[in-house]
This record gives structure tokens, C-alpha cells and sequence, in this order.
């Protein structure tokens, strides 16, 4: 299979294959990609031995954009996410506009907790590695809301709330002007995730954030994300949550009718139900 290219540059991923090119760029200013097509994905397939994953799926990712990635279990998108970073093979065409940096915040960190490291030290190793200022650390700490006593708190003690900042703060270092989320409140409660999702879209307004983000929470998709991907084995859909988040569809997606509920900010907030999972 076709792989992508690693561009040189902190966190700058550019995967191609094939010459298709998406027919806008991103205007540049500054560090922000402000226009324009960010993202261009063309008839990509990826497939593990016999098995296809992903099938001829295409979309186009606009600088800005807070994409929500939805879709049963198994359908491929933690597979998609760890394709647009360049992590798996792939045929088809991955294409990033010039300029852009990624952050990338896993579902599921395979480390131990009880490890017996500070989060500023778990911090401070990323910052070392990309030749970051010291004083990047307490940037990203103050933007994720990470307190003095986090940060010099175990990893092993902190609360899972605390310790998602802590991932979305450790993406953030080296200034990424595109993060993806693999399901960011996965095993928080309620309280926690509403905050977690309130953090990501505040972060986006203020930093000029383009967001690809797996979610479960349709009510939260509904809310913050302005374009929805669906990826199923018989269902796939691209375009505005309005058009998109159809009863019919989300019933051919999941094999049954998912409810939600739609809250707001300042609004007493209501339990949001899941979309059903299905392996």
C-alpha cells in the first residue's frame, strides 16, 4: 500500500498519493491557516489483510471547520484519524494544506499511571524533544485551565477530568493549528465531559483551531460541530449536522433509533444519551 510522506517540521504531516491536489490553499497568517481547503480527502481505502476498513470515502475539511467523526464501533475511525497522521498505510489520497501542525489527542494513552512522573515532567519531556521554551509549558497549562498543583501533582492522582487537560495541553504544545480528538470524554462522568467538550470549543475559538473530533455524543455533535462525517460499513455522509443527523440515517447507521438531547450553554443540563455501540 501506498504510505504518506513525512514533511520535516514539528508535527507538520502531509500525506499524498496520486496528483490529485484540492483546488484551494490556505491563506497563511502568521501561524494561522485562515482560508481555504486544510484538508482534502480523495477515494481513500484502507484495508488490514482481507479486511477493508475504509472504502472509497472522500471529503473535503475546510480551515476552521469542527468536523465531528461518528459511526458504530469498528467502523473505522480511529483507523481514519490514525491515517490522517500518517500512522497507517493507505491507498488513495491524503492531502494537508502546506503550513499545517497537528495535535492529536488519543482515546487511550498505553502507559501506566501509577508511573511515578509529575504532569509537568511528562510536559517538559514533549517540550525537550521539539526544542520547546520552558515557558511554553505554563502557556498550554494556562490555556487548558491546568492549576500549579496539577502540574506538579503524580499523573497516578489526578482526576480523569484533570488528566484528559493534561493530554489536550501535552497535543497543544508546538502550537498545532489542527487537533484531532479520539473521543475525548471516553470513561468521564457527565459533569466532566461537558467540560472537557466546553474546553475544546472554546479552545478552537481562541486558538483558530481546525477540529477533527470522534464522538459518541450526538447532542454535543449537534452543538459544536458545523460539519459531520459518517463512516459505517453501509452508511456514509458528509455535510452540516441539520442535514446530516436524520433519523433515517442515524437508524441505517446504528441499527436502531438513537435519541438525544440538544443543551446550551447557560441551560440546566440534561443527561445527552449516547449513540448506541455496536461492535
Amino acid at each position: 500500500m501506498d504510505q504518506p510522506p513525512f514533511c520535516p517540521g514539528h508535527n507538520d504531516w502531509r500525506g499524498e498519493v496520486g496528483s490529485t491536489v484540492a483546488d484551494r490553499c490556505g491563506e497563511e497568517d502568521g501561524n494561522i491557516l485562515t482560508t481555504g481547503i486544510i484538508l482534502s480527502v480523495q477515494a481513500l481505502r484502507i484495508q488490514f489483510d482481507d479486511r477493508s476498513v475504509i472504502h472509497n470515502l472522500s471529503f473535503d475539511v475546510d480551515a476552521g471547520d469542527n468536523v465531528a467523526i461518528i459511526g458504530p464501533n469498528g467502523a473505522g475511525k480511529t483507523v481514519l484519524l490514525k491515517a490522517l497522521l500518517g500512522l497507517l498505510p493507505y491507498q488513495g489520497e491524503i492531502r494537508w494544506s502546506p503550513g499545517v501542525r497537528l495535535g492529536y489527542v488519543p482515546q487511550k494513552v498505553a502507559a501506566d499511571r501509577q508511573m511515578p512522573i509529575r504532569v509537568h515532567d511528562l510536559l517538559a519531556a514533549k517540550a525537550h524533544v521539539l526544542k520547546l521554551h520552558p515557558r511554553s509549558i505554563d502557556a498550554v497549562a494556562t490555556l487548558v485551565g491546568l492549576t500549579p498543583e496539577v502540574l506538579n501533582a503524580s499523573i497516578g492522582v489526578i482526576s480523569g477530568g484533570q488528566f484528559q487537560k493534561v493530554l489536550i495541553a501535552f497535543a497543544l504544545l508546538g502550537e498545532p493549528n489542527v487537533l484531532l480528538f479520539d473521543e475525548p470524554t471516553a470513561s468521564l462522568d457527565e459533569l466532566a465531559e461537558e467540560r472537557v467538550y466546553e474546553l475544546v470549543e472554546r479552545l478552537q475559538s481562541e486558538q483558530h483551531l481546525t477540529v477533527l473530533m470522534v464522538s459518541h455524543e450526538l447532542s454535543i455533535v449537534y452543538r459544536a460541530a458545523n460539519k459531520v462525517l459518517c463512516v459505517s460499513k453501509d452508511t456514509v455522509c458528509f455535510g452540516p449536522p441539520q442535514k446530516v443527523l436524520t433519523p433515517a440515517t442515524l437508524e441505517a447507521m446504528y441499527s436502531a433509533p438513537p435519541q438525544f438531547f440538544l443543551h446550551r450553554h447557560g441551560e440546566e443540563l440534561k443527561p445527552p444519551r449516547k449513540a448506541a455501540e455496536h461492535d
